[in-house]
């Protein structure tokens, strides 16, 4: 029996986890995407149609904060980022720093005709650009580190304002504790917090003032030393 077209089984799980049919064709379409670049090299852990929408979606729970502009940071695959430009349409950054992770995020944003830059640096070194601090209304960092090593290399580049979206899973009293503090020392709070399904949960982070000029620290020393723990 032939196999469906990954399109295909794209589409019939995304209708099937309640997406509207008008983003369907564009989600599976990069869902398809991911998983001809996934046989090159590894792109992301997620191998399958069905492990590629379980990031599908998720991504698409931040679309409610979305602001322009919109910043994201490791993008690596494209998650929440590429979605959330394929629904809003609002133009997206995304920081990513490895070569062939940025090559396939440029030849994404062209393939699906999306409103984009990628920055091919680090976020800690971005953080610090003129071109790029305190420039942004909204910003995403998914799956990269501790709450708050997302928290340090985000605000930096969020306007004050603005707003840093934390998709994060279980989160315990301690991390929560030093997410708080860290938001304070960066020049923010945490404006709410929402559970989604099973564990999984967003965080917002309001920017109320500039953050100090030291953040954020130099490449590497936020995930080797993420503030107040």
């Amino acid at each position: 029996m032939r196999e469906r077209a990954p399109g295909h089984a794209f589409e019939s799980l995304l209708e099937r986890a309640g997406v509207a049919n008008s983003l369907r064709t564009a989600l599976a379409q990069y869902g398809t995407l991911v998983l001809e670049a996934n046989r090159g090299f590894n792109l992301t852990g997620a191998k399958s149609p069905e492990a590629l929408v379980a990031h599908l979606v998720d991504s698409l729970t931040a679309v409610p904060y979305m602001r322009e502009p919109y910043v994201d940071v490791g993008s690596g695959a494209g998650f929440p980022a590429i979605p959330i430009a394929i629904v809003t349409g609002v133009p997206v950054t995304l920081i990513e720093a490895t070569a062939k992770k940025a090559a396939f995020l440029e030849s994404t944003l062209e393939r699906l005709n999306l409103r984009g830059t990628v920055v091919p640096q680090r976020a800690e070194s971005a953080g610090q650009a003129g071109d790029f601090r305190e420039r942004f209304a909204s910003g995403t960092a998914r799956a990269l580190a501790s709450a708050m090593t997302v928290a340090e290399l985000l605000l930096p580049l969020i306007a004050v304002g603005g707003i840093a979206v934390l998709q994060r899973g279980r989160i315990d009293d301690s991390e929560r504790g030093a997410l708080e503090d860290a938001a304070l020392v960066l020049g923010g709070h945490i404006e709410s917090e929402s559970t989604l399904d099973g564990e999984r949960r967003i965080i917002l982070v309001r920017k109320d003032r500039a953050t100090p000029p030291r953040f954020p620290r130099r490449i590497g020393i936020p995930a080797k030393r993420p503030l107040c723990t």
